[in-house]
C-alpha cells in the first residue's frame, strides 16, 4: 500500500516547476503500480503545448477554467472543474487556463519523474526496472531493481 500527501512531495524531487505550471508527482514507475499520478497547477493566461506520443494522459480538472485545443483534429474544448480529457490518441495539444488550473493526471505507461518536455513538448519514454518480490507472509511487493 502507498500512502503519500501533497505535503510530502513539496520542494523535493517530486515537485516540478517551470515558469507556466507545477507539477506534483505523487506515484511513479518505480512505485511499481502500472500508472503515474500528478496534481499538475497550470498558471492563469499561459500557452501550454504539449505531445504525449509515449504515453496515454488522462487529466481531470478540479479547479479553474479554460481550453483544450486538440492542435491534430483543429477542436477547442472548454474546460472547467469536473471536465475530463483523456489523450487517448496521443494527440498534438494546447493548454490554454484562463484561470489558475489545478489538476489531476494519470499517465500509463507510468512516468519515472526524470523526463523533460523535448522541443515538441514530448516525454522520452523511460523505463524503471522493476523486480517483484514476496516478503514472508507470502504478499507479493515490487521493487525497484537495484543498479
Amino acid at each position: 500500500m502507498i500512502v503519500r500527501t501533497l505535503d510530502e512531495i513539496t520542494d523535493t524531487e517530486r515537485d516540478v516547476k517551470t515558469p507556466n505550471w507545477r507539477s506534483k508527482r505523487i506515484v511513479l514507475a518505480g512505485d511499481g503500480v502500472g500508472f503515474s499520478v500528478h496534481e499538475t497547477v497550470l498558471e492563469a493566461g499561459t500557452v501550454n503545448d504539449f505531445w504525449y506520443a509515449n504515453h496515454i494522459e488522462a487529466v481531470f480538472i478540479t479547479e479553474g477554467e479554460g481550453e483544450l485545443y486538440d492542435k491534430d483534429n483543429d477542436v477547442t474544448y472548454r474546460l472547467a472543474p469536473g471536465s475530463i480529457y483523456v489523450l487517448s490518441g496521443n494527440e498534438k495539444h494546447q493548454v490554454r487556463p484562463k484561470t489558475q488550473m489545478r489538476t489531476v493526471c494519470v499517465f500509463n505507461p507510468p512516468v519515472t519523474g526524470r523526463e523533460v518536455h523535448d522541443e515538441n513538448g514530448v516525454y522520452p519514454l523511460i523505463t524503471e526496472p522493476t523486480v517483484a518480490t514476496t516478503t514472508a507472509s507470502g504478499k507479493a511487493e515490487t521493487q525497484k531493481e537495484a543498479s
